[in-house]
């Protein structure tokens, strides 16, 4: 049998997670994007001074594992504490949630900006073919053109990204961090309400993704809403 007084006596702190769960997942996406977008960037230029680099990045993030990322950055960072402290960062880098939201932050900005990337090779020839001979410059045509059509090609696996993101949190818990998987760790490693525990933060992550899905949906509904049927 299901102990319903558990989940309700560990509901408060279960939504307390969750609200740290959102705030980590927000600060990160929202970091990841600006950093995305200059990378890509980089990414499709010509010049091997710039495509390099984004390129190493991106190459890294995507290749190893989230929590081993995390584990660097986390444990790691320990290493050169000296440094750290000589250039006043060590303070931010002793924080467990400045590393949780620093790491994914980085993760997020290389599946972005890959994504990014194809989106941008994506936008048709004409559309920009059209730019130049209305004698737009090339920042000008980035800027009025290129990105807004490769954001909207991008949108729907962008949404995906974000929603990994999101799941992706739970391991944030590993470094002390009380999101829901952490606070359903702890009240269950006291109660031995396992199943209860976790049974309640999958709900609680189910109505954070469907919840992040509807939003995104309505964006994307806005974004392309040119494509719609006009109605007569």
């Amino acid at each position: 049998m299901i102990d319903l007084e558990v989940i309700w006596d560990s509901l408060p702190h279960l939504l307390h997670g969750m609200v740290v769960t959102l705030n980590i997942t927000t600060v990160s996406v929202g970091c990841g994007l600006l950093l995305a977008v200059p990378l890509a960037l980089m990414r499709v230029a010509k010049n091997r001074f710039l495509w390099t680099p984004s390129y190493l990045f991106i190459f890294y993030f995507r290749g190893t594992p989230l929590l081993v990322q995390l584990f660097l950055i986390y444990y790691g960072s320990g290493q050169f504490l000296g440094f750290l402290s000589t250039i006043g960062l060590w303070t931010f880098f002793r924080q467990a949630y400045f590393c949780a939201v620093f790491t994914l932050t980085l993760n997020t900005a290389a599946y972005t900006a890959e994504i990014l990337r194809g989106a941008i090779l994506a936008v048709p020839f004409g559309e920009i073919e059209a730019g130049l001979a209305c004698g737009m410059s090339k920042a000008k045509l980035y800027r009025r053109i290129i990105l807004p059509q490769a954001f909207r090609l991008a949108w729907p696996a962008y949404t995906n990204e974000v929603v990994f993101l999101l799941q992706a949190t739970s391991l944030v818990s590993i470094i002390t961090l009380m999101d829901i998987t952490g606070v359903a760790r702890l009240i269950s490693a006291r109660t031995f309400a396992f199943y209860e525990l976790f049974l309640t933060a999958g709900a609680l992550y189910l109505i954070l993704v469907y919840g992040l899905l509807y939003i995104f949906r309505k964006v994307e509904q806005r974004l392309l809403a040119y494509l719609r049927p006009q109605e007569s």
